[in-house]
């Protein structure tokens, strides 16, 4: 046990019953020497300002109801397992930082570098051995995120512009948010759209502005919401009416088999070593990408309209590179 732990389980005894603790059980419920737990109870005392007093009547230590603690630290809170979690927390936040909410992002990472010196906790070592690395995150406009995040916690409906990159046009609409999602990197937005009267995911990194209006936004029930968007494969939403059948080789089988592309996907082993994936999908255009980044270590068993448009595909990007060397 070590120095924060110790005083954090002194605490914990020390709340926990009003009745005085000797310093003998004391010792023994800590496993510390009389000098260790002299220590201890004078960090309670000086540092973190707790009223522990010495009850001479009971010849034991405990806290004094009537006093308030001068100084009560955050920290005290917090085990040493409890401030490593913190350490990641705020690794991740650093990355979270760039153009997501970043005044109030840094303000957090403070608090949280305030807590970790209190303890001991060095955060330099996890920015050291700690690494998170975006890939292929699009940048957004931070204003137009904060005001996508009110009006979602609000409840508030949203107006919002719009670009549909498939088509490069812009649209103005009212929208009840739903959820907000992270995925691959990027944020997007769960709504209810009353231009089209229907559920719809937006990006926010396509979102040109929003402004929160007054009235309340129209809200669907959890189960709704997960039947739309969680049925089909990757960020589209609807139903999943088709089953993909993938084949990888041995050489890619072991990871595949590690990964979960669908939350109803199934999979199975073959007897030389390949590994079939069977993947609900609606919308195929994720998963037409996914697929081709493997190249030739996939094949697509079925159904043979998604086969035929990977195969289109492989033999248009064979054009480009010409024929093979003899």
């Amino acid at each position: 046990m070590d120095r924060f732990d110790r005083t954090y389980r002194l605490n914990a005894l020390l709340s926990t019953s009003r009745e005085a603790h000797s310093a003998a059980s004391l010792q023994a419920e800590l496993g510390c020497s009389r000098a260790t737990l002299m220590r201890a109870i004078a960090e309670l005392r000086n540092l973190l300002g707790a009223p522990l007093v010495y009850d001479t009547a009971a010849n034991g230590y405990r806290y004094d109801g009537q006093m308030q603690p001068r100084v009560q630290l955050p920290g005290l809170w917090f085990s040493a397992a409890e401030l490593q979690a913190l350490l990641l927390v705020q690794n991740l936040l650093a990355g979270l930082a760039q153009g997501l909410l970043p005044e109030q992002i840094d303000a957090l990472r403070g608090r949280i570098m305030t807590l970790l010196a209190r303890g001991g906790v060095s955060p330099q070592r996890t920015a050291q051995v700690v690494r998170i690395l975006p890939m292929a995150g699009r940048a957004y406009d931070p204003q137009v995120f904060r005001q996508v995040v009110a009006a979602t916690l609000a409840g508030q409906r949203l107006d919002i512009r719009y670009l549909a990159r498939s088509s490069g046009q812009v649209s103005e609409r009212q929208v009840s948010p739903q959820r907000l999602v992270r995925y691959r990197d990027n944020w997007y937005l769960d709504a209810w759209c009353h231009r089209r009267e229907a559920l719809r995911s937006f990006a926010i990194d396509a979102v040109h502005a929003a402004q929160p209006q007054d009235e309340p936004a129209k809200a669907l029930p959890e189960a709704e919401l997960d039947a739309h968007f969680g049925a089909a494969y990757g960020i589209f939403a609807g139903s999943a009416p088709q089953r993909a059948l993938l084949r990888f080789a041995p050489s890619r089988a072991r990871w595949v088999a590690a990964e979960q592309w669908h939350p109803a996907q199934f999979g199975r082993w073959l007897e030389d070593g390949s590994y079939e994936l069977f993947v609900p999908y609606g919308d195929p255009r994720e998963l037409l990408l996914d697929v081709m980044r493997y190249g030739a270590e996939v094949e697509v068993l079925e159904p043979p309209a998604l086969r035929a448009e990977v195969a289109a595909r492989l033999r248009a990007a064979a054009v480009l590179y010409g024929p093979a060397p003899e």
